[in-house]
């Protein structure tokens, strides 16, 4: 079985370098924010962030591909790094501390390109979660200073705290109605947005969220420290892994209901 140990660490290097990047221009009054073609925002601080990620990439493992939201794919092989520079760019331009950079390594397998390390780096927050396949997840603020995740043991929605990002998405799909529907079963609900709910699932402080649009930078990391932690990552289409479009992240025992309620179409 492959080692990815030193992957982890290379990534905790990565997103200290990153993490350096964005908290040197986050709050700055003369941050310049663009507008892309989808309408989303970018920030310089997104795309130094990954230039620089891309960087060290180039000169540690110069045979991997690179697949990054600012800057497309780079490269080609069995081993792809995958990078969100800022995962939740609306947040960083408007001053909001939850924002963090995704860094994920996918490798090659059945079913495509699968996640085997993943790290998310939350700066302003002062936090970070990473996991490594068959190694467990973590949180802390280093390799040697991290406590082990685990998921929630919440068997019933009605003892369950539900997270989500915004209504709109869920609206467009014709999902409105069930994501209300579960809203009224569950004990709580919770707009957190972006990568912290995930890492609340892996935390077992939120018991199940869900997104109905989405790339795939945004879910490689999520998916594999949600999965060490013990829970299930999923598209809303049941498809294990970060490769739907969507996602729905649980504690594993309530994964299921998840899916009925979001999959309600009226």
């Amino acid at each position: 079985m492959p080692d990815y140990l030193d992957d982890l660490r290379l990534a905790h290097v990565l997103a200290d370098a990153a993490d350096a990047a964005t908290m040197d221009r986050f709050k700055a009054l003369d941050l310049k924010v663009e507008t892309k073609p989808d309408m989303t925002p970018v920030s310089e601080a997104d795309k130094a962030a990954e230039e620089l990620i891309r960087g060290h990439l180039a000169r540690a493992r110069p045979r991997d591909s690179v697949q990054g939201e600012e800057f497309g794919t780079t490269g080609a092989g069995t081993r792809r790094w995958v990078i969100d520079p800022i995962d939740g760019t609306k947040n960083y331009v408007r001053g909001v501390p939850v924002w963090a950079t995704l860094i994920a390594l996918m490798e090659a397998g059945e079913g495509g390109y699968q996640p085997v390390v993943g790290l998310v780096s939350a700066p302003a927050l002062g936090r970070r979660w990473w996991a490594v396949q068959d190694h467990g997840a973590f949180t802390g603020r280093s390799l040697t200073s991290a406590s082990r995740l685990q998921v929630s043991q919440v068997s019933t929605l009605s003892d369950a705290s539900f997270a989500y990002s915004s209504l709109g998405g869920w609206e467009e799909q014709g999902r409105l109605d069930g994501f209300l529907d579960l809203t009224r079963e569950v004990w709580r609900t919770r707009a957190y947005g972006d990568f912290w709910p995930y890492m609340m699932v892996a935390e077992g402080s939120v018991d199940i969220c869900a997104e109905p649009e989405l790339s795939l930078w945004d879910m490689a990391a999520n998916a594999i420290i949600v999965t060490e932690a013990g829970g299930t990552f999923t598209g809303l289409d049941g498809r294990h892994g970060p490769h739907s479009g969507n996602a729905a992240a649980s504690n594993g025992r309530l994964h299921d209901e998840l899916l009925g309620y979001l999959n309600q179409r009226y």
